[in-house]
């Protein structure tokens, strides 16, 4: 790196904003989750300030007033009009969003705010999805009120057109199964239709859209971004040569007027959680691969105490003809997601599973570091009975088989 260096008049070696950005794409994401924002503070604290300040003064000197402008020359990464706009926590959680992804970064309040941005900037006529998360096909019938927008199947994708969105969501929720993003993309492209990827089951380091040719991505931040259970967030992600068009822009220009800012305290929340995002979802997802693995194997055998109670497991990591292709790797070279889903033999062990269970947690949302369990008849009518979703966290394995031995031995146990 020592071609990056500033020196000052005496020779001696003075690390700047200038030499840091661009030593920082030679770096690992790790490092970059650490130092991407190392020069927005004015001051010199390591950890970042909370701000939760809504307004922010104007030059006292009204000849140093630029209309829409307000440069603070004691802070030039970090200058502020009002906080719809920008502000000190959000902007620098977007500064190192912006580097681990390398390209353009828009935050917002939640993940549904992220998608509904994303449609309103496409305004499609239709919009062609997977089964997915049921809060976005929510955002869907609201806009649809308003737009017309129309709602077809991934197995309707014959009938797309120019113009029209093409969103996929993978790993998909709540089975942590994959989609081929490469297929999608290859199959948009020839229509001129766009290709928006909802990543939230596979966050950086696990799998990059973007580089698979998405135009947008988008991730609940609440989960494993957040990755504590403590905040609400979400990102869209602008492919660079659309960041060139000006979508980045306008994005934010929309979200100006929407009001789907996040909070100070988020943007707080989120720079401190990004320091480990790399080593929480790593974790995360060899653990997933190997309690999987062994879910796997007990259901195989019909004697087994998994056998007696699940009746089958899904995840990336099983599906055999996606491996055996080669696509899902090229996808996911990190690990194939901390999700997965199980379907118990019977509505009523389903429904009482997670009363017998000491490290897992029975909870909504999912990608934190505790590991949680969910019911999915909780979140909505219209989930099979039978299904347990499982988010893993970062205890130890081992733990977790213990648990889930224990679990399902305490439902045989009430049968009997």
């Amino acid at each position: 790196m020592a071609s990056n260096r500033a020196t000052t008049a005496s020779g001696n070696f003075v690390l700047t904003a200038e030499t840091l950005n661009k030593a920082l794409p030679k770096m690992h994401f790790t490092t970059q989750a650490v130092h991407a924002d190392d020069f927005v503070s004015p001051h010199r604290a390591i950890a970042p300030a909370m701000h939760p300040a809504v307004n922010y003064r104007y030059a006292r000197d009204p000849d140093e007033l630029v209309e829409m402008e307000n440069d603070d020359p004691n802070a030039p990464f970090d200058s502020h009009v009002y906080s719809r706009y920008t502000a000190p926590n959000s902007n620098r959680f977007e500064i190192v969003l912006k580097t681990l992804f390398h390209s353009d970064v828009v935050s917002y309040s939640s993940g549904l705010s992220a998608f509904h941005c994303m449609l309103v900037h496409l305004n499609p006529k239709r919009i062609f999805i997977t089964e997915g998360y049921h809060g976005v096909h929510g955002v869907i019938d609201v806009v649809s009120r308003l737009s017309g927008v129309t709602k077809l199947t991934l197995d309707d994708i014959d009938q797309m057109g120019p113009g029209d969105m093409l969103h996929v969501e993978t790993p998909l929720n709540p089975t942590g199964e994959a989609r081929n993003l490469a297929y999608y993309k290859e199959r948009a492209r020839a229509v001129g239709a766009f290709l928006t990827v909802d990543s939230t089951f596979g966050p950086p380091p696990l799998q990059d859209p973007i580089e698979l040719g998405a135009d947008l991505v988008m991730h609940s931040g609440t989960k494993y971004i957040g990755g504590h259970s403590d905040m609400l967030c979400g990102i869209v992600v602008v492919h660079p040569d659309r960041v060139k068009e000006g979508w980045g822009e306008k994005l934010r220009e929309d979200r100006l007027v929407l009001g789907s800012v996040m909070g100070s305290f988020e943007g707080w929340l989120g720079i401190r959680s990004l320091r480990t995002l790399h080593l929480r979802v790593t974790r995360q997802a060899q653990t997933t691969e190997a309690l999987v693995s062994w879910l796997q194997k007990g259901v195989e055998d019909r004697n087994s105490i998994i056998g007696k109670v699940v009746s089958k497991v899904s995840h990336a990591s099983l599906q055999k003809d996606a491996l055996k292709e080669g696509w899902l790797q090229k996808q996911m070279p990190g690990g194939y997601g901390p999700v997965f889903s199980m379907w118990l033999r019977k509505p009523e062990h389903a429904r009482r599973f997670a009363s017998k269970l000491y490290v897992f947690q029975h909870a909504a949302s999912l990608g934190g570091v505790e590991s949680l369990v969910e019911w999915r008849a909780m979140s909505s009518k219209e989930e099979d009975p039978l299904v347990i979703r499982v988010s893993v966290g970062v205890e130890d394995l081992e733990d977790m088989k213990a648990d889930f031995t224990q679990g399902f031995q305490a439902l045989l146990d009430e049968r009997s």
